[in-house]
């Protein structure tokens, strides 16, 4: 989204008392930055084909994914700020930006091997080994 947009959601969403910042995230793009109080925040993203969505970072970790919102496409700013406003980010509700879910594992794919057992004796250096 431009910055003119992305500044007029800040200052709405800042009336209605949500710490919200301008994220710079691209050359000529811009997003919403929302300061969560768990100690993460939410960086808000608006595609023209691909909607609204949000990641959640935490201590420069990424956490999860707000998913798509379905028709945000068409949305007026105050539907956004709306939306913005009344998302809980909790643990629970945060999944893979997709609005299919994901298997664990692909199909066909390998099972995960066992972890490996210690070498029970030490391992010498190659200059003490006998040849």
């Amino acid at each position: 989204m431009d910055e003119e947009r992305a500044g007029r959601l800040v200052s709405s969403l800042r009336s209605r008392g949500v710490p919200a910042h301008l994220a710079h995230l691209g050359v000529y793009q811009c997003g919403v930055r929302v300061v969560l109080f768990d100690g993460g925040e939410a960086v808000w993203d608006i595609d023209g084909e691909l909607g609204l969505r949000a990641e959640v970072v935490e201590d420069g970790v990424l956490v999860g994914f707000v998913p798509h919102v379905r028709g945000s496409e068409d949305f007026d700013e105050e539907r956004l700020v709306e939306v913005i406003a009344s998302t809980r980010y909790d643990k629970e509700g945060l999944r893979l930006p997709a609005d299919t879910d994901t298997p664990a594992r692909p199909p066909g794919a390998a099972p995960a091997l066992p972890p490996r057992r210690p070498r029970r004796t030490p391992r010498w250096p190659r200059w003490l080994r006998r040849r």
